[in-house]
């Protein structure tokens, strides 16, 4: 298998596929390929082993069906393209030594993945992190890419060193850190401050990946560009994006989108 990511902005990843190479992604990822690669959706993959399985990869990010990739009649080509600008990461994914990346980060795998719900580690994240504190668990024994948006700014914590992050920006972080979400300090802050009530807290000792464009971020930047009813979707879609407010701070914050 032969792999190549080209481009800086919207960067593209080309993965030549040999006989006995196999590559998972979710439906609809893949921007093109050759005639000589075979599509085969199905539930069980990437690590489902049964109905849970596939239920919890799905509410993590992941979707109910998984798309395999193939080339059983000869060599073949097949291209996955970046969503919004940033970087394709590729990582080496093995047992006790997986990731926890952001619920829209997966782009694919080669076979041996696993990939399901990340649960929070505390009480606090399971009840104040909502939506957006759900992460993807990426774990098994593989090759895996993901996707971050913008820049990516890598720190590696030492034991016990901690990492206040806004939410939004945290991409992706090896499985050995601690992640916790917390209210940020101050009644002004929280109120006032237009930084949203709760942060994350990563502790490690461990490596973190941090992307500098986040999706709702994006859409409050085109939002004044659109028409009225596509700007009515952008605020239904994201709550909190463009009423503000001490409501509007609230909903972003559980949203990881109000910054």
């Amino acid at each position: 298998m032969k792999t190549k990511i080209t481009g800086e902005t919207l960067p593209v990843l080309e993965i030549g596929l040999e006989a006995g190479d196999k590559i998972v992604a979710e439906p609809g990822e893949f921007s093109w390929m050759t005639q000589t690669v075979v599509m085969n959706t199905t539930p069980m993959a990437a690590g489902a082993k049964g109905l849970f399985g596939v239920i919890g990869r799905a509410l993590s990010g992941g979707g109910l069906f998984m798309t395999e990739f193939t080339a059983p009649a000869g060599p073949g080509l097949v291209a996955f393209a970046a969503k919004v600008p940033g970087r394709i990461m590729e990582v080496s994914v093995a047992p006790g030594q997986g990731y926890l990346i952001h619920r829209h980060g997966f782009l694919c795998a080669t076979h041996g993945v696993e990939l399901g719900i990340g649960f929070q580690r505390s009480l606090g994240a399971g009840i104040f992190g909502g939506d957006g504190f759900i992460m993807q668990r990426l774990t098994g024994s593989c090759t895996a890419w993901v996707e971050l948006g913008g820049e990516v700014i890598t720190y590696d914590l030492a034991p016990g060193e901690t990492l206040s992050v806004h939410p939004g920006h945290v991409g992706m972080f090896t499985e050995s850190i601690n992640f916790d979400v917390t209210l940020l300090p101050g009644i002004g802050n929280m109120f006032f401050g237009g930084d949203g009530l709760f942060v994350a807290r990563l502790m490690g000792p461990g490596k973190v990946w941090l992307q500098s464009l986040t999706l709702p971020n994006l859409a409050h930047a085109i939002a004044p560009y659109l028409g009225k009813a596509e700007q009515q979707n952008v605020q239904q879609a994201i709550p909190g994006g463009i009423a503000g407010g001490v409501a509007g701070s609230v909903l972003g914050s559980l949203f990881g989108n109000n910054r």
